[in-house]
């Protein structure tokens, strides 16, 4: 072998850096941009993948200048980097940072924008592309794109794109979202919409696509023949904190299933797509959001479960109700929690169980895609001492360690046959080295380069919330069971457990 080439399959040639572009920030002085979005594209600038002909515009109400933007985001930086950052970089960020403050709902604010922009075009030679990022609130999704169309600065020509990512959520029903896909279609085309999950920008969610389709042993048993359920889980420790104004009108459900963990479902249900690209793999997520078997209001009441965080203990430390958290209703009924069992109607998955669960306040942060696959025959081990097999799993940890995890038996070292649990795991930080990362900068990445294989399409979204809807519609028709119904700390309410129970299952941490 050529000793200059290497036999690590592991390493790539590095990814190119994005084309010229200026990045503009809606609500640019919140929360998402100062803790996510600014040190992501630090991240991004650090890895050489963001163009020389760069500049970020931050458009918020607050009466900033330039340099009180800059200023923010240097203690931003500070604060939240993944990565301290040299003064160089520092610097180079500084340069390309511009304030215009305003009312989003004002023309006059638009008109400025526009004028700004071309200058910046002119200073950094950005060739006129534009990325649009709405992280204001989702009041202003709809808002924003046509006071940009109505001046002219949505416009796409054969030199230039412009593209608008929109944060979830993405409506709070299925007749608010497609209202919100109608409102942006009418002033952009779908190919330059771009609905972001940070869940899909996790090392792990990518790797479900890697392991399926890149590895000859997985994808032969990746089916009903073999698997016996899937549960997918999205669990967390800390109760709502400060959102629980917004928490309390929209709750578990709503917050996570359609957006969060359909992605999860829909990577790992679907069929081999043709390419990777991004519309092969999203007419495959659509086909099996659109094959999940209907729920009708009587299913949605029996296959579904419900719940409300109490008090209780959270690592050690007490942890007040839900009811007592800041900005929340003292009698709300909003759940906290949900869990939920969903068929798939195609050749693959017919009559396999997909569990889903998550909630707040719960005894762990753990996201975790697990595949339990069918018992082999017992027959030959009749006459042994082993009284029973266990079933195979396969865990594909998001968070807190991003890795995987296959459980298998094997023979217990002795004169006697005993079987004994085998853990092979594989976390990313021991085999790639670890790489401090905010969760955004393969979407942000992405997103300048056009490649939207990562983010929602408009048929996703209302098959996602089209599942939900009749769930939506049995809770609000009937009175949940004695909210609290479930101690902070704990796994959950015990009907949760019951939901498996009743098909012989347990939930994967209870095994």
């Amino acid at each position: 072998m050529d000793s200059s080439q290497s036999d690590d399959t592991s390493v790539q040639s590095a990814g190119r850096p994005a084309g010229p572009c200026v990045i503009v920030i809606f609500g640019a002085s919140g929360d998402l941009t100062r803790r996510k979005l600014i040190p992501a594209l630090a991240n991004l600038a650090r890895e050489n993948l963001l163009p020389a002909s760069l500049a970020i515009v931050g458009v918020a109400t607050r009466p900033w200048s330039n340099d009180d933007f800059r200023e923010n985001v240097r203690a931003g930086l500070k604060e939240h980097a993944t990565e301290a950052l040299t003064d160089e970089l520092q610097n180079w960020f500084a340069e390309r940072l511009y304030y215009l403050s305003g009312d989003f709902k004002s023309a006059e604010t638009y008109s400025r924008l526009r004028q700004l922009l071309d200058e910046i075009d002119e200073r950094h030679q950005a060739a006129g592309n534009r990325l649009y990022y709405l992280a204001a609130a989702p009041g202003f999704f709809s808002e924003i794109p046509q006071q940009l169309q109505k001046v002219g600065l949505t416009q796409e020509t054969d030199d230039c794109w412009r593209r608008v990512v929109v944060e979830k959520p993405f409506g709070n029903d299925l007749e608010s979202a497609r209202e919100l896909n109608r409102q942006l279609r009418d002033v952009l085309t779908e190919s330059q919409i771009y609905r972001i999950d940070h869940y899909l920008g996790k090392e792990t969610v990518q790797n479900i696509l890697a392991l399926r389709f890149a590895n000859g042993i997985f994808e032969p048993v990746w089916n009903r023949r073999y698997v016996d359920h899937v549960q997918i889980t999205v669990a967390e420790s800390i109760g709502v904190e400060k959102r629980g104004r917004y928490y309390d009108k929209s709750g578990a459900l709503r917050d996570m299933v359609p957006n969060h963990i359909f992605q999860l479902i829909t990577l790992t249900a679907m069929e081999p797509p043709i390419s990777f690209d991004a519309d092969a793999v999203r007419d495959e997520q659509v086909k099996i959001l659109k094959a999940i078997q209907p729920l009708t209001e009587e299913r949605a009441l029996q296959d579904t479960v419900r719940g409300q965080y109490g008090e209780g203990i959270v690592g050690g430390e007490p942890a007040v109700a839900y009811r007592d958290e800041e900005h929340v209703d003292p009698q709300s009924e909003t759940p906290t929690y949900v869990a939920m069992k969903l068929f798939i109607d195609n050749w693959r998955w017919s009559g396999i169980p997909f569990y889903l669960r998550t909630g707040k306040s719960l005894t762990s942060r753990t996201t975790e895609i697990a595949v339990r696959f069918k018992r082999a025959p017992f027959s030959l081990f009749r006459d042994s001492s082993v009284d029973h097999l266990d079933p195979n799993w396969l865990l594909l940890r998001l968070q807190p360690d991003e890795g995987i995890s296959l459980r298998f038996g094997a023979k217990v070292p002795g004169a006697v046959m005993r079987l004994g649990n085998v853990d092979m795991d594989f976390n990313y930080k021991d085999y790639f080295g670890s790489k401090p990362q905010t969760g955004y900068e393969r979407l942000l990445y992405e997103c300048m380069l056009g490649d939207a294989t990562l983010f929602q399409r408009a048929d996703m979204v209302e098959a996602s919330w089209d599942v939900v809807a009749p769930v939506l519609a049995a809770w609000s028709a009937t009175e949940p069971d004695c909210f609290p119904n479930y101690a902070a700390g704990s796994w959950g309410p015990e009907k949760a457990e019951n939901l498996l129970s009743q098909s012989g299952h347990n939930w994967q941490q209870s095994d």
